[in-house]
């Protein structure tokens, strides 16, 4: 049966990837896109002037990419808990949210995007927002206040660590929830958009991310995988009956994620230009594709395609070309999304195999979709796309793709360690697991007092 899946795959991208290349080759002979204001770390204009169509776009992305937060991911993971988790499920996202705001504009966002310190951490110039004004920054959009890039910026700080939660859902107190969410914002997430975003030590050897494949998805899909390790698997989990409560509150959740979707990989063009044009499509195309793809391939695997499984396609979909929508074509993000549709229901279907409780597979998802994406842009990146950008290895650049292999692992590796460190601290001072009585009792009675359903 996987044979027959892998066949097919193969038989596909080759004929996708030839369409791409004609197509690039076709975008070339009418005149390259002209060079626009792209990403935080690409060839940017010397003017600073604010343009009102720019702000406006970048903050309306900023509402949006908050709508994937809450209540996109609220409802996404309420769904997929059981009922006696829902309210503290979808807690996670509203709590998080609020403390990564405020912890952002107090010294998060200094460390991520101030003055540079040795390529690694950003300096503490912009404390508590200090010199974060009105006027464009040269580097962070010349063409939108500084503020707004900050809150643009803000959304991703906060949903990524919600990314997290999914993993240890329905078994951690929420206090130590609290306190590894505030640590991990500072020490895992803030260095690594440093790194990438920031004008940090991968962004100067050349590093693609668009959008957040490493920043937001190969730092929360690691960290997942350490955090459903450390906590240990839910009581009764092989045993007892685990399946989503409520499916249509998933799929509305999925709708709300994709909607916000576009603001979340189309916004970082920061500008409405034709960057954010190419990053739309490509999102769009990329998201249909994984979720085709996914039912096609739980379709032969099953015996039935599933709404649980369109779903989870459309998420690996979005999560997978995030790193390379603003540096991909239509065809490329179609080859992304196959990929990630079918690599990632590999992942989930592993996961038992490998018998760690990933509660809601962030794993499978965001950290498997998260490398596959750095490595694809390595690999199907094109300047003919966006001059800001550069060309992958399929368009005759391999140091690319060298840098993005190192993207991965660096990112891998400090989000694993530095992870598991954070977890050992606050297991410390809060520990971590709610008792065997308060998991069977439900996290909505014993750590909130509430019910979701009377």
């Amino acid at each position: 049966m996987a044979s027959r899946i892998v066949r097919l795959i193969l038989l596909v991208m080759p004929l996708l990837l030839t369409v791409e290349l004609s197509w690039k080759d076709e975008v070339m002979a009418q005149g390259a896109m002209p060079p626009v204001e792209t990403t935080v770390t690409g060839t940017l204009p010397p003017r600073l002037a604010i343009d009102g169509a720019d702000t406006a776009w970048v903050l309306v992305s900023s509402a949006l990419v908050l709508a994937m937060i809450v209540p996109g991911l609220a409802l996404f993971y309420g769904g997929l808990v059981r009922s006696k988790n829902v309210l503290g499920t979808i807690m996670h996202s509203f709590v998080i949210l609020c403390l990564i705001s405020l912890m952002w504009m107090l010294v998060g966002y200094s460390l991520s995007f101030g003055p540079d310190k040795w390529g690694v951490i950003g300096g503490l110039d912009w404390v508590a927002l200090s010199g974060v004004g009105m006027t464009p920054h040269p580097s962070y959009g010349p063409t939108i206040p500084h503020q707004a890039f900050m809150m643009f910026q803000l959304m991703f700080a906060a949903i990524t660590p919600a990314l997290i939660t999914g993993a240890f859902a329905e078994r951690m107190k929420f206090s130590a929830l609290i306190l590894f969410a505030g640590l991990w914002s500072l020490f895992v997430y803030a260095p690594v958009a440093h790194w990438l975003w920031g004008g940090g030590w991968l962004a100067r050897l050349g590093a693609l991310d668009f959008a957040g494949g490493a920043v937001v998805h190969i730092t929360s899909g690691v960290s997942a995988l350490v955090c459903a390790s450390v906590l240990g698997a839910r009581h009764g989990y092989g045993t007892d009956y685990m399946a989503p409560h409520n499916l249509p509150l998933t799929l509305l959740g999925t709708g709300l994620l994709w909607f916000g979707w576009f603001g979340f990989n189309a916004g970082s063009a920061l500008g409405a230009n034709n960057t954010a044009v190419v990053a739309f499509v490509a999102t769009h195309t990329a998201a249909a594709t994984a979720a085709l793809t996914w039912v096609v391939v739980e379709w032969i695997h099953r015996g039935t395609p599933t709404v649980l499984g369109i779903a989870s396609g459309a998420v690996a979909g979005l999560a997978t070309v995030t790193p390379g929508a603003g540096y991909v074509g239509p065809f490329a993000a179609m080859l992304i999304g196959m990929a990630a549709g079918a690599l990632s229901y590999v992942a989930i279907i592993w996961k038992s195999k490998l018998g760690y409780d990933d509660s809601l597979d962030v794993v499978g998802i965001h950290g498997v979709g998260g490398v596959l994406g750095i490595l694809a842009t390595g690999l199907l990146a094109s300047k003919s796309v966006n001059p800001s950008g550069a060309d992958g290895l399929f368009f005759g650049n391999h140091v690319l793709f060298g840098v993005q292999v190192l993207t991965v692992l660096a990112v891998t590796i400090f989000s694993a360690v530095v992870t598991y460190g954070i977890l050992q601290i606050v297991n410390r001072v809060t520990g971590l697991r709610v008792t065997g009585d308060e998991e069977s009792m439900g996290l909505d009675l014993s750590q909130h007092n509430e019910r979701a359903y009377s």
